[in-house]
């Protein structure tokens, strides 16, 4: 689910809470809404409220954490797609071939964005960046080495292709995590039924429902950022790639 349509979720529930709140005033009896009867509906809604906070709380945590740590993964990415390809020039002309992959891989990455599918639908196969990056070390294991300093280089170089391999798998597989939901399934029961006491409480005047309204918005747009920050690859509020625009501006020279 998209973080707009879920942000638009909310908000239409939080809506017709307040809704039903304002309904369900106009049928009750004139005691049921007295002075006493207010408090401790506010004093129970004040639990509710404390909950639901925490509970945001936890979330915007969890999702910021997850968004920083998707930042440091990419520029760990590109900084060892840049170790690799460095080193792999200092072995020499033939790692050539292995080098063009490296950068094949980068460009298809960057194209296609950072979406958890691993194979083509269409033909059932692995995508050409998960057969790139087998290609390349498949390149190194093949290299001959002349003497230690080429053997050093060797593997130093698949030391870093399998981290580069690991990163690469981390940042797909990222891309499929998102909140839990039936931890978000009781934030917005939760939320609801704060809403509808304050519909119960309020009087139907235009201030009041404005007033509603926009507490309803923002606590869906706060739902619909935290959304969007758990999904760091593919949401609105997203991870930058410059890190590896930089890299491949780097790639392949001698």
């Amino acid at each position: 689910m998209s973080s707009l349509l879920l942000g638009g979720l909310v908000f239409i529930f939080l809506s017709a809470a307040t809704s039903i709140g304002m309904i369900v005033r106009g049928r009750l009896p004139d005691h049921h809404l007295s002075s006493e009867s207010k408090d401790v509906i506010r004093l129970a809604t004040a639990v509710v409220g404390t909950l639901s906070a925490l509970a945001l709380g936890l979330l915007i945590a969890s999702a910021k954490s997850t968004y920083d740590n998707a930042e440091v993964e990419m520029r760990t990415a590109a900084a060892r797609v840049l170790l690799l390809d460095r080193v792999m020039a200092q072995y020499g002309p033939e790692t050539e071939d292995a080098r063009r992959l490296l950068r094949h891989l980068i460009e298809r990455r960057l194209s296609r964005g950072w979406t958890a599918a691993t194979t083509d639908e269409a033909s059932g196969k692995a995508l050409g960046e998960y057969q790139d990056i087998e290609a390349v070390q498949g390149d190194l294991r093949s290299l001959s080495p002349k003497d230690a300093v080429q053997h050093s280089l060797q593997t130093r170089a698949l030391e870093v292709s399998g981290m580069v391999a690991e990163t690469h798998w981390l940042l797909v597989e990222s891309g499929s995590e998102g909140l839990p939901w039936a931890f978000l399934a009781v934030l917005v029961c939760w939320l609801s039924l704060l809403f509808a006491t304050f519909g119960l409480q309020a009087p139907p005047n235009p201030t009041v429902l404005s007033i509603l309204f926009v507490c309803a918005l923002s606590v869906a747009g706060a739902v619909f950022l935290i959304s969007d920050m758990a999904n760091p690859y593919i949401g609105l509020v997203r991870v930058s790639d410059a890190p590896l625009q930089s890299a491949m501006e780097r790639l392949g020279k001698p």
